[in-house]
């Protein structure tokens, strides 16, 4: 069990598969990319699936989201999925993606285990997509997203984060058409997890924002507390039903205290927190011959020194070193 001083479980694993994208958000990474992780950094396939039968057989992992970076890009990733879904007990697998390679991916994925996905689509005006990614292919996205629903990725998830001047007008258009499309959308609030370092509080779209321009268009009921459980996002009922639209609102709203997390990134190292600044490294005990019960009592040990909270009310905040794509979503 993954538990820390503070008594929450850990039941849910995020994994980065790498740390590139084929992307470049503005809100991620500067116009011409990062300094990438050298391959003999990343963890082989063998080593993930090894960390993860180790989560799951040994540490009360339930849940396996795979990250990026973009996770489409790893070569491997069927064969990783494959491996994971024969695992006993079997983990519930989902994907956070981009969506451009899921077009060609979706029913392989699906053949291989995976559960679900989750696609980030942040306007529907192709205009503003490559204004905000710097790359024209706001219609591959749209196409994964439907290949996902036709192979049965469902229930589809639309992440979608609004930035002042650009798309902070789309809310109501962008739940239309995910309830139009049978598609679960979920706003995120913006977090400093830039690899530029520009996010200002000041500057960024709240949940307030986000619900009161909903509300224009749409009548929402809470789903409650009962309801959400250690979920990220609050969600709300739309117009009655079924439809229901989501608010992950981390800098405004944390939910640290209900977090059911680990993390895992492309090199192997354990975050207990998206905003941590502190790594334990599992790559270096896997490498050096540690067994299946020194890696778990590594990680154990990892989570137990989990904090309170992210620390983002904090005046003294310092964002993490590593951005959000190579710690991943």
């Amino acid at each position: 069990m993954l538990i820390d001083t503070y008594g929450r479980v850990a039941t849910d694993l995020r994994v980065s598969l790498t740390d590139r994208c084929n992307l470049r958000c503005t809100y991620c990474m500067p116009e011409e990319g990062l300094q990438w992780l050298a391959k003999p950094d990343l963890l082989t396939d063998d080593e993930i699936v090894r960390l993860i039968r180790i989560a799951v057989t040994g540490l009360g992992v339930t849940e396996v989201r795979f990250t990026g970076g973009e996770p489409l890009l790893r070569p491997g990733l069927v064969g990783i999925v494959e491996r994971c879904a024969a695992l006993e007990p079997r983990p519930k697998m989902s994907i956070t993606t981009n969506g451009i390679g899921l077009k060609r991916t979706a029913a392989a994925l699906k053949a291989a285990g995976l559960d679900r996905v989750n696609v980030s689509l942040d306007t529907l005006r192709p205009e503003v997509f490559k204004t905000l990614t710097r790359r024209d292919r706001h219609k591959d996205v749209i196409d994964g997203m439907e290949a996902a629903r036709a192979a049965g990725l469902t229930p589809v998830k639309v992440n979608a984060v609004l930035m002042p001047g650009l798309n902070d007008d789309e809310a109501p258009d962008l739940l239309a058409w995910a309830v139009a499309h049978d598609y679960e959308l979920r706003f995120i609030e913006q977090m400093p997890l830039d690899a530029q370092h520009g996010w200002k509080r000041d500057g960024m779209i709240t949940a307030g924002d986000i619900l009161a321009s909903l509300r224009t268009r749409f009548t929402l009921t809470p789903e409650g507390d009962d309801a959400r459980g250690s979920a990220p996002a609050e969600r709300w009922v739309v117009d009655g039903g079924p439809h229901r639209v989501g608010v992950i609102a981390s800098v405004t709203r944390p939910f640290c205290a209900a977090c059911d997390r680990t993390r895992l990134t492309a090199d192997g190292q354990v975050r207990t927190c998206l905003f941590a600044r502190e790594e334990s490294d599992l790559r270096g005990a896997l490498r050096s011959g540690a067994p299946d019960e020194e890696i778990a009592r590594l990680w154990r040990l990892a989570m137990w020194g989990k904090k309170a909270g992210s620390g983002l009310d904090d005046p003294a905040f310092l964002q993490p070193d590593r951005p959000m794509s190579a710690i991943g979503g």
